[in-house]
């Protein structure tokens, strides 16, 4: 354990800042999902639009270095070309 008192805080601001990385990875991850199947699915309208939701928080999770910005690039281009390929 932390002995010194700025430690301590170091330590209670990390697992705060845990927190809030893995919801707002477990938000992208849920978006990126529901994404897959509406192209699975073959509704071409439906997932343009789930696009810009998962551009948007791939784009959230960079701003707040969640994610590196040439991971989000990464994924936006896959999904992209995942969407070219379906329709």
């Amino acid at each position: 354990m932390s002995i010194t008192r700025g430690a301590k805080k170091a330590h209670r601001s990390s697992l705060r800042k845990k927190e809030f990385n893995l919801r707002r990875k477990n938000t992208v991850s849920r978006t990126i999902k529901s994404f897959k199947k509406l192209i699975i699915s073959g509704n071409k309208k439906s997932a343009v639009a789930m696009m810009r939701e998962v551009q948007s928080a791939l784009d959230k999770a960079v701003k707040g270095k969640t994610l590196k910005k040439n991971t989000a690039a990464r994924k936006k281009s896959r999904l992209s070309k995942l969407i070219r390929r379906f329709s």
